[in-house]
């Protein structure tokens, strides 16, 4: 009898054919398993299956659990997707390779300030507020090239843009809108899609996808 396929088989697969149907190479997708929540033993299973990049929401879960895992694979690449409050820059700078919710001058602040201290600096995508929600952070449109031009002079590597679009809203037109953000300001990155739309934000230029419930199934 064939063994089935694993989620994480799945989910390459269907970026593999999702990329194909955009004309774009896989390779162009960085595939980013969101690990919040979920303890060592069940990220041990992907990290053994080659997933090496990793997201996760809170620095102090991040803290309790990854050391020891980036110690038995220290090519894995962690990624912040959660909100990250300023008095943590420092703790984030020394986890973390890339964050994803840089979102105010405050925190472009912090993070030089941790750069110079601690020598590190992750790479960070801006969180743009494409839907107007103001709880789910992410820097107003309207102030986005200031923030960039804020970043750019402190020394903070770009990589990009992020954007978590309203809930149970067709999210086509916000993945569309940060692409043209992106295009505009000349940043390569687009952080965008989840395990219910990726393979939407691939048809629209997504370099990077947070995938969960896909990978790990839902929360209970």
């Amino acid at each position: 009898m064939e063994k089935a396929d694993t989620p994480l088989q799945t989910v390459r697969s269907q970026i593999a054919a999702t990329c194909k149907r955009a004309r774009r190479e896989p390779g162009e997708v960085t595939l980013i398993a969101i690990s919040k929540t979920h303890p060592a033993d069940r990220i041990e299973p992907l990290l053994e299956q080659g997933q090496r990049h990793f997201g996760e929401n809170r620095v102090q879960e991040a803290q309790d659990k990854w050391p020891a895992l980036k110690e038995a694979y220290p090519d894995t690449v962690l990624h912040l997707v959660g909100q990250l409050q300023s008095n943590k820059a420092e703790d984030a700078a020394e986890l973390f390779d890339v964050i994803h919710s840089l979102d105010r001058p405050s925190l472009v602040k912090a993070l030089a300030k941790a750069k110079e201290k601690t020598g590190r600096c992750p790479d960070c995508f801006i969180q743009v507020d494409v839907g107007e929600e103001e709880q789910k952070g992410g820097c107003a449109i309207a102030d986005l090239p200031s923030l960039i031009a804020q970043a750019r002079e402190a020394g903070i590597p770009l990589a990009g843009l992020m954007c978590i679009p309203p809930a149970d809203i067709e999210p086509t037109p916000f993945f569309a809108l940060l692409d043209k953000l992106a295009r505009d300001n000349g940043l390569e990155g687009r952080s965008m899609g989840m395990s219910g739309d990726y393979e939407i934000a691939i048809m629209l230029g997504a370099t990077h996808i947070r995938v969960g419930t896909a990978l790990f199934g839902a929360r209970g």
